[in-house]
């Protein structure tokens, strides 16, 4: 008999075996077709014939009352007989077990399509790695052109500032302002003094002279205060004869920044004298300048008095310096130092906004550009704390604000009438700059223009919150993560930094973006001070980016942008934020549009983020710890009440903050007999007191 042959007779009594396994219990998971059992479960179908005497039994009784033919009936003697050797031998005799050609074939081919299926999945896995090796090289080529492109701005920055300097020592006022400045430092204190901290540099007491001035003197054949003389009359000469007989009249106007935080600036005029203290920019998509930064263009600027060098106070002055070709620009020496980083920076973003802006097909202008920022920086005059400088009718006083480094509020006299403006103005000592000191010029002016920023808070233990964050950073560190920090480039991130070197030197901390130069700028701010801000040394380096994207694997980086809205921040957080053992802390103010305030709304768990990326945008998922990093360089409620309340002014003015705050701000000074002013136009009355 042929084995197609055997296997027509052979198919009722395999029905009828898989007819009785399917009726047992066991079996109820298995399909109810019998079919299924025989073209699917044969070898088990077969191996349970062997082994089960009764299976056989009731598939004989079956096969009995089916009336099979004469070689159906001699198979079921074989295949279901009661002794297993038989059953045995008949199964291999007749050849069962083995498939038939076609379905041998058949097998051959699942078997081949399965392993070229095997095959084709290992090739799209290849290609897939392959195509992520392309994009991350084409990532890394571009984060290495980033990095070379930010080098050479440096290297291009470091030219420009030193042909400003060049230039600035061209100019005889220049000249006279600079040589003024070093006449007037006060002389050397003790290295172990620790009153002397960085940044106060206060002025000398009466009579007493650095060994500049006395040298000078001595080669003058001039005394001391005849000589100094000489010079503030080169720098700052007297009021024109036209103005001397004219009735000073005292007039404060903001024109920025009162009402809303950005585009600081504040009109004084008195006797045809006019100055501004600070011309920020507004923040947005473009930089803006002050609201109603055309009111003081209506006639002559004789100055600009800029209380510290955060763009949203000093990043017009570019601008205004182009249109104004004697304005004078007075700050600390700090200040002067740092404001042309900012404003070189600001003028590298208004280009590329502006391109963008342009390629989309809407207008877009810069405020200024580099030829400008040269201007500014060259007209740029340094102003010793407690030193009084002469603008026409008006003499100002710097002194310090607390802040950022160099940060100050000036005093402004204009005959006997005197207005305090705080600036950015803190109390509490930080690791780059001491709190506010108060002249005693300051105490009992007309009016006060005060920032109130935090007006509405009352801020928790500056050293508890610091060193929450250490405790943090030392257990991410010790389990072998990375801590981010975006952060703002001037003050805060070489706070951070400065943090970081007290109380964990054994720390890796890696600096990059525009904080790099600033910080270089803060070293060499201090340098020659009785105690130097050292930021940079063996834990604390500028990243090198793009290769430590990657290899830095342990330890702090703080870059911009502060508000995750481009720069090194964005390329750091793409890797960071998958990494569950890492932080990324928010370490300022965001902006509610902002990346960084987006950021604060992702779950903890299973979340995934977009940043802004070189083609657009990446999303990542957030696995990381992400926080704030509360760190306000700025007084709140209660430090505002103590500086009103030590100034003790006829009228207060608040600017720099939220309109809703400051008008509940305004009751509680009212409370405390504080008489406050809304922030317009303000004239002394016969009520103030000239002093």
């Amino acid at each position: 008999m042929k084995s197609q042959d055997v296997r027509t007779a052979a198919a009722p009594i395999l029905d009828a075996v898989a007819r009785v396994v399917r009726s047992r219990p066991s079996t109820a998971h298995l399909p109810s077709d019998p079919d299924w059992l025989v073209q699917n479960q044969l070898p088990w179908l077969l191996e349970t014939m062997r082994r089960f005497p009764v299976v056989r039994a009731r598939a004989a009784e079956s096969m009995a009352t089916a009336g099979p033919d004469h070689r159906t009936r001699a198979l079921v003697a074989l295949l279901l007989s009661p002794d297993g050797a038989v059953v045995e031998a008949a199964i291999d005799a007749l050849d069962l077990a083995t498939p038939p050609a076609k379905d041998r074939a058949a097998q051959r081919s699942a078997r081949n399509i399965a392993e070229l299926r095997k095959k084709l999945a290992a090739e799209r896995q290849r290609r897939d790695y392959a195509e992520e090796d392309v994009r991350k090289a084409e990532l890394l080529l571009a984060e290495t052109r980033d990095a070379n492109a930010d080098l050479e701005e440096r290297v291009d920055e470091l030219n420009r500032r030193l042909a400003i300097e060049q230039r600035r020592f061209q100019d005889p006022q220049a000249v006279a302002a600079a040589l003024l400045h070093l006449l007037e430092q006060p002389p050397s204190p003790p290295k172990d003094d620790s009153a002397t901290r960085d940044p106060h540099n206060e002025p000398a007491p009466s009579g007493h002279y650095n060994k500049t001035l006395l040298r000078a003197a001595e080669a003058s054949a001039l005394p001391p205060e005849k000589l100094l003389a000489a010079v503030r009359a080169m720098v700052s000469p007297g009021p024109r004869s036209v103005h001397a007989v004219q009735e000073l009249d005292l007039r404060v106007t903001p024109l920025g920044g009162d009402t809303e935080i950005g585009g600081s600036c504040l009109l004084v005029e008195a006797g045809g004298t006019r100055l501004l203290v600070d011309a920020g920019l507004r923040p947005g998509d473009q930089a803006r300048p002050p609201r109603d930064i055309e009111r003081a263009m209506s006639g002559e600027l004789h100055g600009i008095v800029v209380t510290h060098a955060h763009s949203d106070h000093c990043g017009y002055v570019p601008a205004l310096a182009s249109r104004n070709p004697g304005l004078r620009v007075l700050a600390t020496p700090e200040t002067v130092r740092l404001m042309p980083v900012m404003w070189n920076d600001t003028a590298k973003l208004m280009r590329g906004r502006t391109r963008q802006l342009n390629r989309w097909g809407a207008d877009g202008a810069v405020l200024y550009g580099p030829d400008d920022v040269d201007t500014a920086a060259a007209r740029c005059e340094e102003v010793p704390y407690g030193v009084p400088r002469r603008i026409g009718e008006l003499t100002v006083e710097l002194f310090p604000a607390g802040h950022i480094l160099g940060a100050a509020g000036v005093v402004i006299r204009a005959g006997g009438r005197r207005v305090v403006v705080t600036g950015d103005i803190s109390g509490f000592p930080q690791e780059s700059v001491d709190g506010y000191a108060l002249p005693e010029s300051a105490i009992g002016a007309d009016i006060l223009v005060m920032e109130s920023t935090c007006c509405g808070e009352d801020h928790d233990d500056r050293g508890r919150r610091v060193g929450d964050f250490i405790r943090e950073v030392q257990e991410i560190h010790q389990n072998g993560g990375r801590v981010l920090i975006p952060a703002f480039a001037l003050g805060r991130a070489q706070e951070v930094a400065l943090l970081m070197r007290r109380h964990l030197p054994e720390v890796p901390v890696r600096i990059d973006g525009m904080a790099v130069e600033l910080t270089t700028a803060f070293e060499t701010a201090t340098a020659s001070s009785a105690r130097p801000l050292k930021v940079f040394g063996p834990a604390a380096t500028p990243a090198n980016r793009p290769a430590e994207l990657d290899t830095f694997r342990s330890g702090v980086i703080i870059t911009t942008s502060g508000m995750l809205t481009g720069g090194p921040a964005v390329q750091w957080a793409a890797r960071i934020l998958p990494e569950s053992g890492s932080a990324l802390f928010l370490s300022g103010y965001q902006d509610e549009e902002s990346p960084g305030a987006q950021l604060r709304q992702v779950p903890e768990v299973g979340g995934r983020f977009t940043l802004p990326d070189h083609s657009g945008e990446v999303t990542v998922p957030v696995r990381a710890r992400v926080a704030a990093l509360r760190l306000s360089a700025h007084a709140d409620r209660r430090g505002l009440l103590n500086i009103a309340d030590e100034v003790s002014a006829d009228h207060t003015m608040l600017v720099h903050g939220n309109q809703r705050r400051q008008l509940r701000f305004r009751e509680t000074l009212r409370v405390r007999n504080h008489e406050t002013v809304e922030a317009a136009l303000w004239r002394p009355t016969s009520r103030s007191r000239g002093k």
